[in-house]
């Protein structure tokens, strides 16, 4: 369902922004008896203050949408509320912009409704707070190339929206994520291990690391997820080889017994650990099966290797903030043409270790969940 343009009520209240935060903190300094640093974002009171200050933050600061620019914003049925409160908060800076509600897919990867696809196409900015994400779609390379640029909230709910990951400084997440490019600098042999038994090696290559998920989407063909703050790669093909234990969350759920990959050359052959373990299996299994039989084996392949840079993010039980956490890394099953990888596999679902220790040759960037680059 497509919703009608609204009008911007005139006596509607523009929440201020940083600078305007600034100038005010200034004019009242007399009268400031607080020895608290200001709050970035306005102190809500109330559910719906709290959402609106966020939209109002993912729109100002991390799109930084600007006069007349095209905007879509997509969300489902299980997100609606956060799509009308961006849709609202979009309006104050643009008067071109459609929210559409897209029936809920399937699964993390499944192409949106075509007609929706063609809208992203159309488009400058695409803001999509859906159940299950649409960041490695064709829908979403498409509108990147042709322009577009984009933030997904995949697994978006209120809690999410307004409190943890979503309350940080992005410009601080930007400078962390920043910083850290000489550490990664020319290391290509990762090795991860936990103490609940992961024990997996593979190699990247270091000039591939992604250091863009960082909450400031603001030019074309840049791709965002919100709540941002990670660091990703694709390990190289054929390459990774042990197993991986997930202990912290797979997609949305976190992790009551321990599931474990076993990984030869760059793909998962076996999928161990109860429940959930069962149902991984009987899910990719159910996406193999509507793939040329010579592909089907594509959606085992171990696709994204990333860790978290985010302070504020916390282990909630959603891959949407889990991945970004400080101290954790997680690793992502399926689809990879998005990093330049060769499986086109139509699922691409993410599971977190929580305390895992990794090294970058022979420098230490996270131990047992504590990070360590800073110290190196």
């Amino acid at each position: 369902m497509v919703l009608p343009f609204r009008r911007k009520d005139k006596n509607e209240k523009v929440t201020a922004n940083d600078e305007d935060e600034d100038i005010n903190a200034l004019l009242n300094a007399e009268s400031y008896e607080d020895s608290q640093p200001t709050e970035r974002l306005p102190e809500p009171t109330t559910d719906e203050e709290r959402l609106h200050a966020i939209s109002d933050m993912v729109v100002q600061t991390c799109m930084d949408i600007r006069r007349g620019e095209n905007v879509l914003i997509v969300c489902d049925p299980t997100t609606a509320e956060i799509g009308q409160s961006l849709h609202i908060a979009t309006q104050k800076r643009s008067d071109r912009v459609l929210l559409i509600v897209m029936p809920k897919s399937r699964h993390h990867g499944e192409e949106p409704p075509s007609p929706v696809a063609a809208l992203m196409r159309q488009q400058q900015v695409v803001i999509a707070a859906t159940k299950y994400s649409l960041t490695h779609t064709r829908a979403a390379r498409q509108a990147l190339k042709d322009g577009a640029r984009i933030a997904t909230m995949p697994g978006m709910t209120f809690e999410l929206y307004t409190e943890g990951g979503m309350t940080a400084d992005f410009q601080d997440v930007k400078r962390r994520i920043s910083n850290i490019a000489n550490f990664l600098r020319r290391r290509r042999i990762i090795n991860v291990k936990s103490e609940s038994g992961t024990d997996v090696t593979f190699e990247v290559n270091w000039r591939d690391w992604k250091l863009d998920d960082n909450g400031i989407c603001n030019r074309p063909r840049m791709l965002t997820n919100l709540p941002a703050g990670k660091v990703f790669i694709l390990p190289k093909e054929g390459t990774m080889n042990g197993t991986i234990v997930i202990d912290g969350s797979w997609d949305s759920t976190l992790i009551d017994e321990p599931v474990e990959f076993i990984v030869e050359d760059g793909t998962v052959v076996d999928v161990k650990g109860g429940t959930l373990a069962a149902t991984i299996r009987q899910s990719y299994g159910e996406v193999a099966k509507k793939l040329k039989a010579k592909d089907r084996e594509s959606v085992w392949t171990v696709a994204e290797f990333g860790f978290g840079m985010n302070p504020s993010a916390r282990l909630v039980g959603n891959v949407l903030e889990d991945e970004k956490r400080m101290g954790s890394c997680y690793f992502s099953i399926g689809d990879n043409i998005g990093l330049g990888g060769t499986s086109n596999a139509g699922i691409h679902v993410s599971g977190v270790l929580s305390e895992p220790s990794v090294w970058l040759d022979d420098s230490c960037l996270t131990e047992t969940g504590e990070f360590k680059a800073d110290e190196n």
